[in-house]
């Protein structure tokens, strides 16, 4: 498959990137800090409500991010790590809260919410704006390149919400109902079409875009993989990556990464990559050329399961001009990773480990990944990473 990006309009997408920052929006990235699920020896343990935050990171120093303010609001490691991101101008954060715990007896379990919190990243310091109702259980977040429309994939609730964004307000226009269970969403650049993440259902779903018109093309749905949880497209459309989990997560068996060709009429997958227990997120860079996954392996599971492993680990793709993807890069991380998301000028790659509480930061040079040994202490537990 032939990619329509060239080097040339590849160097222009990345300038359009870096001007944006250079012209005044503030250089930040959003991590979700979860303070009501853990992940002890014994396995996962939920607690009650109320000591949730949103951490604001500066990534001027794109080689040592600085946390710069938290604001106390809800959000959850459960679902993917998608649920947050930045409009393409910097001005707001949306960020959504998929469940919430309730007590019965002395345990407490997970119920879905259906909240997303509108931050203002252009005030001093940045402030909550609204809260506004969407489906039940938004776990992923998608903004379009005008930045005027979002969408929440609603996993609960079976359906997609789209949402329109003027200056700091944002207003639920529909949602859609796509059949399954909806962890994920992402745009293609011209905002005409976006894939949805079928967790469940191990399905890769379409939806055809005309303004404010969503429509899910079901006839469509493409084979990935069982629990797909992380969805990326490249800068040109060409290519659409999903992560897939597997039917039980953190199990110590391999699981995959799907490839698409994305930017025909009938989307196609064409590949699926080995890449180890739990590809829990992925991103691309803002040149299109590389993927950056992160791999829990059996670090969430419990520590005398035959599947655990203390770390995951941080996988390099390489997508080249003519679509196809292969690994070429591996790097140890902290124990169950979580959110991952490149820096403005796709040099670095941060990933969340979450029961650590820090920020792990890497170099990417070529097709080589480094770690460079620099942590960002956070003061909850990165359950999602979200930019530009």
């Amino acid at each position: 498959m032939r990619r329509t990006l060239t080097n040339a309009v590849r160097a222009i997408a990345l300038l359009v990137v870096t001007s944006a920052t250079a012209a005044g929006a503030p250089p930040f990235i959003l991590v979700g800090l979860d303070g009501k699920t853990f992940f002890d020896p014994a396995g996962g343990r939920n607690g009650p409500n109320g000591h949730d935050s949103v951490g604001i990171l500066d990534v001027s120093d794109e080689a040592r991010p600085r946390l710069v303010h938290t604001l106390p609001l809800d959000n959850s490691v459960y679902g993917p790590p998608t649920n947050l991101g930045i409009t393409p101008n910097g001005r707001l954060g949306l960020v959504a809260s998929s469940v919430l715990m309730r007590q019965e007896g002395t345990a407490w379990y997970a119920q879905p919410d259906d909240r997303l919190h509108v931050i203002d990243l252009a005030a001093v310091p940045p402030r909550l704006v609204e809260t506004v109702k969407v489906g039940r259980q938004p776990s992923g977040i998608a903004i379009d390149r005008s930045g005027g429309l979002a969408l929440v994939a609603n996993r609960e609730g079976r359906s997609v919400t789209v949402l329109t964004i003027a200056g700091t307000t944002v207003r639920t226009v529909a949602t859609i109902d796509v059949g399954d269970e909806a962890a994920a969403v992402a745009f293609a650049p011209d905002g005409r079409r976006a894939f949805v993440a079928k967790n469940k259902a191990a399905k890769l779903g379409v939806l055809s875009i005309d303004g404010t018109q969503v429509r899910s093309e079901t006839g469509l749905d493409l084979p990935v993989g069982p629990g797909v949880y992380g969805l990326a497209v490249t800068p040109d459309g060409a290519v659409a990556l999903t992560g897939n989990n597997g039917l039980e997560p953190s199990d110590g068996h391999a699981d995959t990464v799907s490839v698409i060709r994305a930017d025909g009429t009938r989307p196609v997958v064409i590949d699926h990559l080995g890449i180890g227990d739990t590809p829990e997120a992925l991103a691309i860079a803002p040149d299109g050329r590389h993927a950056a996954v992160s791999v829990v392996r059996g670090a969430s599971a419990p520590h005398g399961s035959p599947g655990y492993t203390p770390n995951g680990a941080v996988a390099l793709l390489s997508i080249a001009p003519d679509g196809q993807v292969r690994r070429v890069a591996e790097a140890p991380a902290g124990a169950v990773t979580q959110g991952i998301v490149f820096s403005p000028s796709g040099d670095y790659v941060y990933v969340g480990n979450y029961v650590d509480r820090t920020l792990g930061v890497y170099r990417v040079v070529g097709d080589t990944l480094t770690d460079t040994g620099h942590r960002v202490t956070l003061p909850g537990q990165p359950a999602s990473l979200g930019g530009r």
